[in-house]
């Protein structure tokens, strides 16, 4: 970024603070990636975000534009957001990561989104990814979600303990197997959870 580009990012962040919604709005369709994101914070800040501007940002060119709208949709309040299932699609894995915990953080979730959770659950590459589509599922407490927890519980160890704290909203003798697994589990922060859930 140039200096420039540096000067009128903060002047986008300025005008979120001080209530400039022509200068915060203008900024949406500066060239630069970093002060388009930074115009829809501003934006968000005035209460002025709109389901419209989600839908561009979330088409941007710029990851970075994307990963706030992302962010920026999970806090959207009123009906209509802008749907976020191609940006967890997508194929680079930190969109997909905060598209993930934005899905997580929708109620209820969208339609289509369990499932493309629980498939970046199961076979994305990154683990962050699959850590972060677990937690979704766990928050989303869709028991359409529920096989690809059980199945994170023979991942990693990062994932294997978000998916033990994923079952929480769920019951069941298979919930309560899974349970049983996680307290022998080898890693001690999973163990530790999955104690916490079972009251042991």
């Amino acid at each position: 970024m140039g200096p420039d580009a540096a000067a009128r990012r903060r002047a986008a962040a300025r005008a979120g603070h001080e209530g400039d919604r022509a200068a915060a709005r203008a900024a949406l369709a500066d060239p630069d990636p970093a002060v388009r994101a930074t115009a829809l914070g501003a934006l968000e800040r005035l209460g002025e975000l709109a389901p419209a501007d989600l839908d561009v940002a979330l088409a941007d060119p710029s990851v970075a534009v994307r990963r706030r709208a992302c962010e920026a949709a999970a806090r959207l309040p009123g009906d209509g957001p802008p749907s976020l299932l191609a940006a967890l699609a997508d194929d680079d894995p930190t969109l997909a990561e905060v598209a993930s915990w934005a899905s997580g953080e929708r109620q209820p979730p969208e339609v289509g989104a369990v499932a493309a959770l629980a498939q970046l659950a199961s076979d994305h590459d990154d683990p962050l990814v699959r850590e972060a589509a677990v937690a979704a599922l766990g928050a989303t407490g869709d028991q359409a979600g529920l096989p690809a927890i059980l199945a994170a519980l023979d991942d990693k160890a990062t994932v294997r303990r978000r998916a033990v704290i994923a079952l929480a909203p769920f019951e069941g003798e298979d919930v309560d197997a899974a349970l049983a697994r996680g307290r022998d589990d080898r890693d001690w922060q999973v163990r530790q959870a999955a104690e916490d859930l079972s009251g042991c």
